[in-house]
């Protein structure tokens, strides 16, 4: 049987009251009394009603629902942001719509229209890099976004990320600490600024500063699974290589997976440093030392500024750095 929608005013007749006073009840207003408020969630509650979130909406020009775009719900890199996003957004009273892109260029556009039709406050995007039809729509929306875990090479869209370039560069010494002569580069779309730009930039000055030579061919581009690292572990032996820096854990996992196939013990004839940190990073064997970026806070961080864009606050700088650290653990030596 169709549940019959209650609404305000059948909450108000029934108490005996205003919509108006049902609605400062609802909406914790202090000017009410005691024993009207009382009646009111009484009758609230008898009731079930449930105030209409679009009608709330269309009075105040605020839904309180912010849009989340994430490319894969089922990667841990991006459930761990989501949750810090979520977290802050219920403490600050917004919902959360979640919308998977797939990590798609046209997805990403459709799933922002989609978003902005249902009215939502703001944005915060997780994806791979911002193409200009992308920026275009963020642009003509007016709606504020924040990036989480995602730059703008031109700094018009505010984000909160770690510093890839020098994280990268760590990582790269540490394996050239090790006696390292051929390492290499692990990566999803190099067309991704963090990954093209940040990250390789950091690849090359390590190896530069260790007089190590940079090779083209050392650069693995492929899709961020399990089974794309598991298949690249012939070619990466097959060329020379005893070391890998790798941008992403499920690639890594399956690269250390590939190689141990293969023979090859780690971290005795190949080292690996992976890069989010993530529970993947540690429920591996051998488990994956890993540059440790504060997945949580990135995801929090970014859902605070993006609350101070929305109710118009004042803030000190819309591109956030947070700090990182390297993790060792068993695929490299001590």
């Amino acid at each position: 049987m169709e549940r019959q929608t209650i609404t305000i005013y059948d909450v108000a007749r029934e108490a005996g009251v205003s919509m108006a006073t049902v609605s400062r009840v609802v909406n914790g207003n202090p000017n009410v009394k005691p024993a009207t408020r009382k009646k009111v969630l009484e009758v609230i509650e008898r009731l079930d009603y449930r105030p209409n979130a679009v009608a709330r909406g269309l009075a105040s020009k605020k839904t309180t629902t912010v849009g989340v775009i994430i490319p894969d719900v089922s990667n841990i890199f991006f459930s761990s942001l989501a949750r810090g996003i979520d977290d802050v957004a219920t403490m600050y009273k917004y919902n959360i719509i979640l919308a998977n892109s797939d990590g798609d260029d046209q997805k990403e556009i459709q799933v922002l229209n989609n978003l902005l039709a249902k009215q939502v406050d703001g944005v915060i995007f997780m994806g791979m890099h911002i193409t200009d039809a992308l920026r275009g729509e963020f642009s003509r929306s007016k709606t504020p976004v924040v990036l989480a875990s995602s730059i703008d090479p031109d700094d018009q869209v505010g984000s909160v990320n770690i510093d890839y370039k020098s994280a990268t560069k760590e990582a790269v010494q540490l394996l050239a600490d090790h006696g390292h002569q051929n390492i290499a580069f692990v990566s999803g779309s190099l067309l991704d600024p963090i990954n093209g730009k940040e990250r390789l930039i950091g690849y090359k000055e390590a190896l530069q500063e260790n007089e190590l030579k940079y090779t083209e061919g050392l650069v693995f581009e492929t899709k961020y699974e399990y089974k794309s690292g598991e298949q690249l572990a012939e070619r990466i032996l097959n060329c020379g290589v005893t070391a890998a820096y790798v941008v992403d854990d499920e690639l890594a996992v399956g690269l250390t997976n590939g190689l141990t196939d293969r023979g090859i013990k780690i971290p005795e004839d190949f080292e690996l440093i992976t890069s989010n940190n993530s529970l993947l990073a540690e429920i591996a064997r051998p488990s994956l030392t890993s540059i440790s970026q504060p997945l949580y806070d990135i995801g929090a961080v970014s859902m605070r500024l993006l609350t101070k864009l929305m109710n118009k606050e004042e803030i000190d700088e819309k591109t956030v750095v947070l700090p990182h650290t390297i993790i060792q653990r068993d695929s490299t030596k001590a």
